[in-house]
């Protein structure tokens, strides 16, 4: 199984596009709560230029930036948001809310993909203008709560801190996270970094229900110098990874979000939806082989760790 040619050109752009970025700190307002530093990278103005939010499906909404996701479920309980981006993708994100007409207060609960501050550096902002709960994996809440990366992190190194947050919950795999109607399954997918968790749910639309995954990132990417095979860091890396691949493939999944939109071909998507594809995003193979092309990501790394220098 693999991806049909256009959209394995896309994935390999995103997959390009991960290099990691240069660093630095600095200090940042916005219209959200001022007194966090913001982590700021030259290579992320790209990742947090603005994008116009719309419906993925039903009460399913994208409301992220342009090469950072971020995911907000809606009913009349209280909403629930993956995702915060950069600390700096925070205002933008809360303007998406708010542009589709929802009110950031009604945000109940915060769900993380992985603790990386490109995905979570705006959950503190968002935890303290929205006052929302943030329910995380037990790894990642250590992470958020230091506002730094642990060593076992394969990228341990790589990122300054962000503006870290202290979750409310923490969950276990497979543990369901309730609010009102909405029900997310958290689905441990570590490898990426230990604490990497998918979530699926379902969004309806005049009957028409279907079953979305936040597949989290699967790529096997490192600071200089870590290897998977023999490291003593993070010695379940490689069956983190295998365990995820194997249940990203057999999983129910009509539609695939990630939290970079390239590796799901978000805006492909929505240009074919926008073309007259009234089901561009709804693709049932589509996680079995986001789940094939990872894997053959993972064996490509593999084998370059095991060639002799």
């Amino acid at each position: 199984m693999s991806f049909p040619v256009a959209l394995r050109h896309a994935v390999a752009a995103a997959f390009v596009a991960l290099a990691a970025p240069t660093l630095t700190l600095a200090q940042g307002s916005s219209p959200l709560p001022a007194d966090l530093s913001a982590t700021v990278c030259n290579g992320c103005a790209e990742w947090n230029e603005p994008q116009r939010p719309f419906r993925v499906h039903g009460n399913t909404w994208y409301v992220g930036t342009r090469g950072l996701s971020a995911i907000l479920v809606t009913s009349p309980n209280g909403h629930v948001l993956l995702d915060g981006g950069l600390p700096e993708s925070a205002p933008l994100i809360a303007a998406s809310i708010r542009a589709l007409g929802f009110r950031l207060e009604d945000v109940k609960v915060l769900l993380n993909s992985h603790a990386h501050f490109d995905h979570a550096g705006g959950l503190a902002a968002l935890q303290k203008a929205s006052g929302a709960d943030v329910v995380l994996h037990p790894w990642s809440a250590a992470v958020l709560r230091m506002g730094t990366s642990l060593p076992d992190d394969p990228q341990h190194g790589l990122y300054l801190p962000f503006p870290g947050v202290r979750a409310n919950r923490e969950v276990s795999d497979g543990e369901v996270v309730q609010l009102g109607s909405l029900a997310f399954t958290a689905h441990y997918t570590g490898g990426h970094t230990p604490g990497g968790t998918s979530w699926s749910w379902r969004s309806c639309d005049e009957g028409r229900c279907w079953d979305i995954v936040y597949a989290d990132s699967q790529t096997p990417i490192s600071e200089d110098g870590f290897r998977f095979t023999n490291s003593t860091r993070y010695p379940s890396g490689i069956a983190d990874f295998e365990r995820g691949h194997a249940l990203l493939a057999r999983m129910p999944c009509d539609v695939l979000l990630t939290p970079h939109p390239g590796f799901s071909t978000v805006f492909e998507r929505l240009a074919e939806r926008e073309a007259g594809d009234a089901d561009a995003f709804r693709e049932p193979t589509v996680c079995r082989g986001y789940a094939e092309w990872a894997k053959q990501r993972l064996a490509e790394r593999l084998a370059k760790e095991r060639v002799p220098e």
